[in-house]
């Protein structure tokens, strides 16, 4: 019996978690046009996450393109002990405001809304966050979460 081999089944690396999906709007002389915006969270869980936002006619092409977005936009961290961030940390992107501590082993990820994604899917295990901000805007938020593991010195 002739038999094809398998092919191996790929493996994703990266684990993704939608973060926002908005109808977005363009007004033209016809009426309104409509599409899709993501915002993308994507991360190994060993030091590595993204985020992407793209848009899209439809819902599934919004993520697709968002993913590839947040595939070139990672970042690689460096995790003390596997576990949590060298040292404090404060970040600011548009009107979102993150604030970051290290925490000993065992003390869990103490984080609420969108920076909780972005560093669960960055690996970190034991840290408290903060937003200071005001805007309950997720793009945002994460962001600005972003742009604090991006000052870490290592």
């Amino acid at each position: 019996m002739n038999r094809r081999p398998d092919r191996p089944i790929k493996r994703e690396e990266f684990k993704e978690k939608v973060l926002d999906m908005r109808r977005v709007t363009r007004v033209v002389a016809g009426g309104k046009r409509f599409r899709f915006r993501a915002t993308l969270v994507l991360g190994d869980e060993k030091g590595r996450v993204g985020i992407g936002v793209a848009k899209g006619l439809d819902v599934q092409q919004a993520i697709a393109k968002s993913k590839t977005a947040a595939k070139k936009n990672m970042i690689k961290l460096n995790i003390k002990d596997g576990r949590t961030i060298a040292h404090e940390v404060y970040a600011k992107y548009s009107a979102a405001r993150v604030l970051l501590k290290p925490a000993s082993a065992g003390h869990g990820l103490r984080a609420g809304g969108a920076v909780r994604f972005v560093l669960a899917l960055a690996g970190i295990k034991d840290i408290t966050a903060k937003c200071l901000g005001r805007t309950p805007n997720k793009l945002t938020n994460a962001l600005a979460t972003l742009e604090a593991l991006r000052k870490l010195k290592t």
